[in-house]
């Protein structure tokens, strides 16, 4: 053999290797990528007007899936009534009385009134009267678009009466990421802060 084949297979077996090393890196990612976005983090985009102006039509958000029990104001992706990916505000959860409406016609929660500067401009607490006290282990959830949410004042009649299940919250809004021009971290809006 001479010294000219040998550096010609030496050439070829050092390709091969790159390119099975390339294909086990790409399939590697992918694999990491795919269980990132089943048990961290989720992207999500808004369908409906129904958490305008937080969140409009076609923004994208990050849901953190290990973010742990929703708390009061956290922004949510569950699995909705109708069993589909939905995006809405806790405003309740276990123990909680949530009542509609104040004589300043905001919500009380646990007797103390709610501050909403994150409703759509306009916009009101409820149209519809509700007392309503959060099972353990349930939320009440609201969209900011009031007039424009099909939220847990709409399911109050059915065997669930309203409430979502906290197993059934598939992960907390983290980030808006899209449109870029909105990009926004979310955190807990300060009326929640006084809530007991």
């Amino acid at each position: 053999m001479t010294a000219v084949t040998k550096k010609a297979e030496g050439v070829e077996k050092k390709k091969k290797s790159g390119f099975r090393e390339t294909i086990l890196l790409l399939v590697l990612g992918v694999g990491i990528a795919l269980l990132l976005q089943a048990f961290v983090v989720g992207s999500f985009y808004i369908p409906s007007e129904s958490m305008q102006n937080t969140l409009k039509i076609n923004d994208r958000v990050f849901v953190n899936k290990l973010a742990g029990a929703p708390e009061r104001g956290d922004i949510v992706v569950f699995k909705g009534w109708n069993g589909e990916d939905t995006i809405k505000r806790v405003i309740g959860v276990g123990g909680d009385r949530v009542v509609c409406c104040d004589s300043k016609k905001r919500l009380t929660i646990n007797g103390k009134a709610l501050d909403e500067p994150y409703l759509y401009p306009g916009d009101f607490a409820s149209g519809d009267k509700f007392d309503v006290t959060v099972p353990q282990g349930k939320v009440w959830l609201m969209g900011d678009h009031r007039s424009a949410s099909a939220d847990a004042r709409s399911h109050m009649e059915e065997p669930g009466e309203g409430f979502i299940s906290v197993d059934d919250v598939i992960g907390k809004a983290v980030v808006r990421y899209w449109p870029l021009s909105r990009g926004t971290i979310f955190t807990t809006p300060d009326g929640f802060a006084k809530i007991e």
